[in-house]
């Protein structure tokens, strides 16, 4: 069975930064790209940030490329994003998602597994 679980979520200052966490099953974590989307209030969910199985491709939104970064650490079954420089519009419930392939997409159909998302709240 795959499990996702999102940590490090909260409320932070305009300008500020946190750093998300995503710990996964190490079959999963290991063998598929894996993907941080997010769901603001009356909104679908979009695509973030997207990380190839080894970690050496990356794929990014256009409003948050330079902003944040996305890794993983394979050998302690972690996904991370970095997010820096956060605004009121990153405001929303971050997920973790396993792709079904190995390299980065940003097709919510494309990721067969989720974690159950953490709060990210930005004030003004």
């Amino acid at each position: 069975q795959v499990q996702l679980v999102e940590s490090g979520g909260g409320l932070v200052q305009a300008g500020g930064s946190l750093r998300l966490s995503c710990a996964a099953s190490e079959r999963t974590f290991s063998n598929n790209a894996m993907g941080w989307f997010r769901q603001a209030p009356g909104k679908e969910r979009e695509f973030v940030a997207a990380l190839s199985w080894n970690g050496r491709s990356t794929l990014y939104a256009d409003g948050v490329k330079g902003r944040f970064t996305i890794s993983r650490d394979n050998a302690q079954k972690n996904l991370s994003l970095q997010m820096n420089s956060l605004n009121p519009e990153d405001t929303a419930v971050y997920y973790c998602a396993a792709s079904v392939y190995m390299m980065p997409t940003k097709a919510r159909k494309d990721y067969r597994y989720w974690g159950q998302g953490t709060q990210v709240t930005v004030s003004s």
